[in-house]
């Protein structure tokens, strides 16, 4: 090989950066020259090319986001479309594609791959809900941010003897959610994953706060849609004088982890090792401790669930 490409696609996330930052100074030690398309399979689509070196990526391991951007191009499903970045591959002298980002990127790197383009993704969600991965990049930064947000809402809680309830991303996983509540020792849950009973969460709350507990934090997967709905039932049961807050994108942003640039070094690292060998069609991922390849339609074709211990303590704390 003698180029290789690269986009981050769909809803940033921490960890990408090293990822790059990884795959070019990988590829630029095998001497293979690397273009970056700018905001992801739009910028493949209209031809949004940048040459990429070593000065391009340094520093940036430290930065959240995506230097060269993403976007998210619905469109990419026209096979017209898909073509019109095949051309665009070889108008550039591409030789692999790697493909950074979540479900909807590597269904968009699989069509490639269809169309016989040598292309490899890396798994970049904070939801944590592709298959074949044992975390994305961007979770473990993600949860951090949770984390450290519920414990400095746990003081305001204490000090005026409230009930909050917190809402994290997701999408349809109840992933950050549970995590987040374990981590922080909330008092409920509510996840699309494990049937919940509101009224038997706000009266549990009550009992809890006539015994002595002096606030409540509840966290609630917005994929539920439940976060308005358990923050009235904790007014009108239990009578707690009660907040919501809801983190929103603040949980995308941030200076990645340890874990999130290390996992992108590996994955950036490998994912250009797979294109000079030969190998394509396939994510890079983490199971356990290796660094696997996963075809894509396996990927795409299971469904991420929840481990066991975690739905167990899903449903304890969700009535």
């Amino acid at each position: 090989m003698k180029r290789i490409a690269v986009l981050t696609s769909g809803g940033d996330s921490a960890g990408m950066n090293p990822a790059l930052k990884s795959i070019v100074e990988q590829s630029r030690r095998d001497r293979i020259s690397v273009t970056g398309f700018l905001r992801g399979y739009l910028g493949l689509v209209n031809g949004l090319a940048i040459e990429m070196y070593y000065k391009t990526v340094a520093g940036i391991a430290r930065k959240g986001g995506t230097v060269i951007k993403s976007s998210r191009l619905p469109e990419f499903r026209e096979i017209s479309v898909q073509k019109q970045a095949i051309a665009n591959l070889g108008k550039n002298e591409i030789d692999g594609l790697i493909v950074i980002g979540g479900d909807g990127s590597i269904r968009g790197a699989s069509a490639l791959a269809a169309l016989g383009v040598p292309i490899v993704a890396i798994p970049a969600s904070i939801d944590n809900d592709i298959y074949g991965s044992d975390i994305s990049l961007g979770v473990d930064t993600s949860l951090n941010t949770i984390v450290n947000s519920i414990d400095i809402i746990k003081d305001t809680a204490s000090s005026h003897n409230r009930a909050f309830v917190i809402e994290t991303m997701g999408r349809t996983s109840g992933y950050l959610a549970l995590v987040g509540a374990m981590a922080t020792g909330a008092e409920a849950v509510v996840i699309p994953e494990v049937p919940y009973d509101i009224e038997c969460i706000a009266n549990r709350l009550k009992e809890e706060h006539r015994k002595g507990r002096e606030y409540s934090i509840v966290v609630v997967a917005e994929g539920t849609g439940a976060t308005s709905k358990m923050s009235e039932a904790l007014k009108q049961i239990s009578n707690f004088d009660t907040r919501i807050t809801v983190l929103g994108h603040l949980q995308r942003g941030g200076s990645p982890s340890v874990f999130d640039r290390i996992l992108g070094f590996r994955l950036g690292s490998q994912a250009v090792r797979a294109l000079i060998e030969g190998r394509s069609g396939v994510m890079m991922a983490l199971e356990g401790s290796k660094i696997v390849e996963v075809p894509f339609e396996d990927v795409l074709t299971h469904k991420k669930l929840l481990g066991k211990r975690y739905l167990e303590y899903a449903r304890r704390l969700s009535r």
